[in-house]
């Protein structure tokens, strides 16, 4: 018995590094983006796309892929992505071009799509029904690390020797991951999980979960994916102060997620509404008050509080509400995740040109209220729960 708990403890562990490693990975061109865009002579808008185009590919790809191996054992599944995020990372380090590093990127961001999709149904069902939100929780405090520790150490890191060498370090990481997963992780069907099923499910406020993803990180994404051009050029703060400034906002959001990761169970829809209106208040007074420092550092720590738990929020409630395997709710709440990524980016790329930077935070905080109007929203709708035996024909309906 303690041979088994001491292994599952373990496999949880490795799945949250690798959990911080992919956010890690998928984040820290935003604290590098100058560096890159000096080094590989790109504009400052094109290294931004290397946040757009990972995105993108997250969002196509999470889908197909989660539908294609919805029967494959997740052990499997898991060394094999873990695989391709050693391989492709480490590609970062010996770049010599922009396309070079673009295409590692693009191939990172594959094994992510899948990775979200099959994390939580795999890490809730390695323990008891009752800790399936506290699961959630550990599973989002070390994603919410990525922001706290390894986006700004990756930043001061980058900015001290050459940004490629984050990236070898991420890639370390990722081989640890990868020789537990493949070594300690059961091998079993995936259906054969209580995680793999909504405990009461709802299309239409599934619907709602994965609209208020979408709009919510459009915003988020729309100011912060240029939030070192922010920060110095509007705050009037200097370049080597961008690292303290990206931990300011990462420890804020390991303690949002800390403080609302206990509240998931008792207050689902609750928890969501908190943090999407303080998510919505941030990013717009960031924006009103961006010549302010002290403001902004206030704001800062505000919006990371607040912007960390929403994806842990929605999570949950999809484990909640998904209509059908859980994994395919997840691959959608994912996609609609990294939608947003990849549009606020852009959005936020465009505004540039004609404007600043606090044009993305205005914008985003209008998004981000726009979903917070559509959960208000969400006790309008009749109800759509489906009875036990409706979810398992929709899920043998679905294979």
């Amino acid at each position: 018995m303690r041979s088994t708990l001491w292994s599952r403890v373990t496999v949880l562990a490795a799945l949250a590094l690798s959990a911080f490693v992919f956010n890690t990975t998928e984040n820290l061109p935003i604290g590098l983006l100058s560096l890159i865009s000096a080094d590989l002579d790109v504009s400052l808008p094109s290294a931004g796309f290397l946040v757009t185009g990972y995105g993108l590919t997250v969002a196509l790809f999470s889908l197909p892929l989660a539908f294609l191996t919805r029967r494959m054992p997740r052990r499997h599944v898991l060394s094999g992505l873990l695989v391709v995020l050693v391989v492709s990372t480490l590609a970062s380090v010996l770049v010599e071009s922009y396309p070079i590093l673009f295409g590692s990127r693009v191939a990172t961001a594959i094994a992510q799509a899948l990775f979200w999709a099959v994390l939580g149904p795999t890490a809730v069902g390695l323990f008891s029904p009752e800790r399936r939100g506290r699961v959630i929780a550990v599973m989002s405090v070390f994603g919410s690390l990525a922001t706290v520790l390894g986006v700004p150490a990756g930043t001061w890191l980058g900015q001290h020797s050459r940004w490629q060498v984050p990236f070898l370090v991420l890639s370390a990481l990722a081989l640890v991951a990868l020789v537990v997963v493949a070594t300690l992780l059961p091998t079993s069907r995936p259906e054969e999980s209580h995680g793999a099923f909504g405990s009461h499910p709802d299309g239409r406020r599934f619907g709602i979960v994965i609209a208020t993803t979408a709009l919510s990180v459009t915003g988020m994404f729309a100011g912060f994916t240029y939030i070192t051009d922010f920060l110095t050029n509007l705050s009037g703060f200097s370049a080597n102060s961008v690292g303290t400034m990206l931990f300011v906002f990462g420890a804020a959001g390991t303690a949002g997620v800390v403080a609302v990761g206990p509240l998931l169970d008792r207050m689902p829809r609750g928890s969501l509404l908190l943090t999407v209106g303080v998510q919505a208040v941030a990013l717009l007074s960031l924006g009103v008050l961006a010549e302010n420092q002290v403001a902004v550092v206030i704001l800062l720590a505000v919006l990371g509080c607040s912007a960390a738990p929403v994806f842990m929020a929605t999570q949950a409630r999809i484990l909640r509400v998904a209509p059908g395997r859980t994994e395919i709710g997840f691959a959608a709440n994912s996609a609609a995740f990294n939608i947003g990524v990849a549009l606020g980016a852009l959005m936020g790329g465009l505004l540039l040109g004609p404007f600043d930077a606090r044009a993305g935070f205005l914008l985003g905080g209008a998004l981000t209220a726009a979903s917070l109007l559509i959960l208000l929203a969400e006790p309008l709708l009749p109800s759509d729960e489906r009875q036990p035996d409706e979810k398992v024909a929709a899920t043998v309906g679905a294979d």
